[in-house]
């Protein structure tokens, strides 16, 4: 049974990785989940909940830093060293297969640490602001998908990584609104 759950695993990261190959994803991709090109819309993040919000804006701040620290604590630290799986770029028997657009890196794939922050992060921010803004949800999901699906384009992530650090991301992002909201139930 895993042995088949791995064959699909593999096979569907090859349709990615290698079947949706082009000029345009093999520039866009590695930027997207490159952590610097998203610094500027994580400053306006911090300026917009201070400045927006004053002191309940501290709390989504701090709400905000938690949920990113919970994720990465949970699918680096925690779950990764336990499964210890390897990164499709660094599996022996993908070598031929592999197109490196991006540095590998020597950590352990599974789940995918990109796909459990930004998923955690969106669920947070899209629990916390639907009510008071409606398009935050496909912005927000959207955002979310298109850093996860990277990872796989890129190489570095067999898609039940993203999958699972999908689902582990968007458990912790509702369990840090359902915090916030408890802290500030006026918001």
């Amino acid at each position: 049974m895993i042995e088949s759950i791995q064959q699909f695993d593999a096979d569907l990261f090859l349709k990615i990785h290698r079947g949706w190959s082009n000029d345009f994803l093999d520039f866009f991709f590695p930027l997207v989940r490159n952590r610097y090109f998203w610094a500027p819309l994580y400053l306006f993040i911090i300026i917009f909940f201070i400045k927006e919000y004053k002191k309940t804006g501290y709390y989504l701040l701090g709400i905000f830093l938690l949920t990113f620290g919970l994720g990465d604590l949970t699918a680096s630290r925690l779950i990764k060293p336990f499964v210890a799986r390897l990164r499709p770029c660094n599996e022996p028997t993908l070598a031929l297969d592999i197109i490196h657009r991006v540095p590998c890196g020597s950590g352990y794939s599974f789940p995918s640490a990109h796909a459990t922050n930004h998923f955690a992060l969106a669920v947070f921010i899209i629990c916390v602001f639907y009510p008071k803004w409606k398009p935050i949800l496909p912005i927000g999901l959207a955002w979310a998908i298109m850093i996860s699906l990277a990872q796989i384009y890129v190489g570095v992530h067999y898609p039940v990584d993203v999958m699972t650090g999908t689902l582990l991301g968007c458990s912790i992002g509702l369990l840090t609104a359902r915090l916030f909201k408890t802290l500030k139930p006026e918001f």
